[in-house]
């Protein structure tokens, strides 16, 4: 089993920043990559950025350039560096980790960008 912990929700102007970490505990031994999701009110939840054991990266073409995916191995921390954002990345961030036969999901964090 694997838990997982969101941190650094919250409100911000269209244009600023914002930290998401995810905190893993349990069997993280056996994870072998943790993304970022995220619900839009009536949407699907979608794919934001994933990381793998060995820092591989990949984005939504939508965040391409603004955020940054990046984990701590030490702290057993993913974080995800929200810059430039916009009113449409408003939706709550769910963390999430695979150890390749189940997926793990945080309760999620809200992120609301005004204009």
């Amino acid at each position: 089993q694997v838990q997982l912990v969101e941190s650094g929700g919250g409100l911000v102007q269209a244009g600023g920043s914002l930290r998401l970490s995810c905190a893993a505990s349990g069997s993280i031994f056996s994870i072998n990559a943790m993304g970022w999701y995220r619900q839009a009110p009536g949407k699907q939840r979608e794919l934001v950025a994933r990381i793998t054991r060995n820092g591989r990266t990949n984005y939504a073409d939508s965040v391409k350039g603004r955020f940054t995916i990046s984990r701590d191995n030490a702290k057993n921390t993913v974080y995800l560096q929200m810059n430039s954002l916009k009113p449409e990345d408003t939706a709550v961030y769910y963390c999430n980790a695979g150890d390749g036969e189940y997926v793990y999901w945080g309760r999620g964090t809200q992120v609301t960008v005004s204009s």
